[in-house]
């Protein structure tokens, strides 16, 4: 085989398989090598899809499609992007977490950047080793919280692999412009430490000083290596998350998904919401089931949200209380995590079930990462006191969630406005077909990031991800609503994403937070740069 065969044939970038015509096969030589075949891109997809569906499981659907992105990226994204509603559940949640969860035992080939602390004073020397010069996208996680199932160490790679594979395919992020990172500092599993299989450094993880050394050298690498990219934490625990998230939010263009991008697609539901009860958010109490960064980030967005409607700071704090294991946060507790501690209540210790009922919450919200918290007795009395009780179970994957649509419409007799993190199926209740909205940080993540590379923005504030929220709300049709669907479907996706690229820019742009003039050509450029992959 020629080398220039050979190049083409196994770059997954440059690949297409049987597509090539018979003029490319002569000029590259590719004769004899390829079936005589030569076939379309919508061909290839369509026969690509058959053979995935005929896997009976998801996690077979997941790798077949992992594969596929490794041997014809352009054909792996076409199928993405033709075919997102059927495709996001398998390459992201809910099938993400049990890849991970068993990334040893099928470890093949890599397909991202592995940062170990053993190469500590040689970061940047190894993000030098990446392939594509020009990154402008980069998500990273250190492992030790993937979705609701723990400490995954360096086998949480799957998680950056598909939220950038997110941002490509639903914000038309180019390929060629993303990195997926994973900094190995040991895990705390000791099954994966005692699996001769595990890919990662089998010793505990790393704390303290020597770890904010290692994270600080790798932040400065990037800014050295790539000025210009946008950098996502992801699946961090939650005290690194927010110790990482206030040290750098104004250092370098970043942001953290599960604390800010999981609160503006909350604080969204919530605005949709607002549209069946016709009640202000300033006017609404918000109980909390978990009290991480999901949770508390979620409240702190919706604190500012609130004062955006005329509360002061202390009035917003008041509407959200938080639950974690121990029951009601109180000011009475003797040790208060700084995330937590805006949120204490002045009442009495109680359980979740107690404070429900003392509280009388409108919008219950779950991020316990314990399927089942909401139990029948809950989602009752959820609706014993609301017209239209709010019910988010946003914890994922699917087994995490704290109840089921079919439990949040039953239990209520279908008056609950609900959403969670996993998709569910539509329910049928009393003859009425409701629509479950799925709370994806997709519907913001990939638009925020589109607009800010797009708009060359230097700061993600709270102003950019409320104006993300609001304008994903604003794309929920009134049938969608009158359905109870808080989110549009995700066959729209692209162009709700270009909506929130171009309105966070105008947003940042009135601030000073854009490097460049937004003009009133940016929606057509914005548009026109988005990847679209054909042959």
């Amino acid at each position: 085989m020629k080398p220039k065969a050979f190049a083409l044939i196994n770059n997954p970038r440059l690949n297409k398989g049987t597509a090539f015509t018979y003029a490319e096969r002569t000029e590259y030589g590719l004769h004899g090598l390829l079936p005589p075949k030569i076939s379309t891109l919508a061909e290839q997809v369509d026969w690509a899809l058959t053979d995935m569906r005929g896997k009976a499981e998801p996690i077979d659907r997941y790798r077949f499609m992992a594969a596929l992105q490794k041997r014809n990226e352009r054909m792996y994204y076409r199928a993405l992007i033709d075919h997102i509603e059927e495709l996001m559940p398998i390459v992201y949640t809910p099938t993400v977490g049990q890849a991970c969860q068993e990334f040893a035992n099928h470890f093949r080939e890599t397909n991202g950047c592995y940062i170990s602390i053993e190469q500590q004073g040689n970061v940047e020397t190894l993000l030098s080793n990446w392939l594509d010069p020009e990154i402008r996208l980069i998500v990273v996680t250190d492992g030790e919280r993937i979705l609701g199932l723990g400490d995954l160490g360096v086998s949480g790679m799957g998680i950056p692999i598909g939220k950038l594979a997110l941002y490509c395919a639903c914000a038309g992020i180019n390929p060629a412009q993303c990195m997926p990172v994973t900094l190995d500092v040991g895990t705390d599993n000791l099954r994966f430490r005692q699996d001769l299989r595990y890919q990662g450094r089998r010793e505990p993880r790393v704390r303290g000083p020597e770890y904010f050394a290692f994270i600080e050298e790798f932040i400065t690498a990037v800014k050295n290596k790539f000025p210009l990219a946008l950098l996502q934490f992801e699946d961090f625990a939650t005290p690194n998350a927010v110790a990482l998230l206030d040290k750098y939010r104004d250092r370098l263009l970043c942001f953290n998904d599960d604390i800010q991008g999981t609160a503006a697609v909350a604080l969204s539901g919530f605005y949709a919401a607002t549209r069946i009860t016709q009640t202000k958010l300033s006017d609404m109490r918000f109980l909390f089931a978990g009290a991480g960064s999901a949770a508390t980030g979620i409240a702190s967005l919706l604190v500012v949200a609130m004062q955006q409607e005329g509360l002061s700071y202390a009035e917003a704090c008041a509407r959200c209380f938080c639950c974690d294991s121990k029951g009601l946060i109180t000011r009475s507790r003797d040790e208060l995590t700084v995330h937590a501690a805006p949120f204490a209540a002045d009442l009495p210790p109680m359980t979740l079930e107690a404070a429900i009922a003392h509280i009388k919450p409108n919008a219950l919200i779950g991020a316990t990462a314990r399927g089942g918290t909401f139990t029948q007795a809950i989602i009752e009395m959820m609706a014993s006191f609301n017209t239209h009780p709010i019910i988010f179970a946003l914890s994922n994957p699917t087994s995490k969630a704290e109840c089921t649509a079919e439990a949040a419409y039953t239990f209520t007799q279908g008056k609950a406005i609900f959403a969670s993190g996993s998709p569910f199926a539509p329910v049928t209740i009393n003859g009425v077909t409701k629509v479950p909205g799925q709370g994806n940080n997709a519907y913001i993540f990939p638009g925020l990031g589109l607009g800010a590379l797009q708009g060359e923005i230097t700061r993600i504030t709270d102003d950019l991800l409320i104006t993300a929220a609001k304008t994903l709300a604003e794309s929920v049709s009134a049938k969608q609503i009158a359905q109870g669907c808080l989110y549009p479907p995700l066959t729209e996706i692209r162009q709700v994403s270009l909506q929130i690229a171009v309105a966070v820019a105008q947003t940042a742009a009135r601030v000073g937070l854009t490097q460049k003039v937004i003009g009133k050509s940016f929606a057509q450029d914005v548009a026109a740069a988005m990847y679209d992959p054909r042959y």
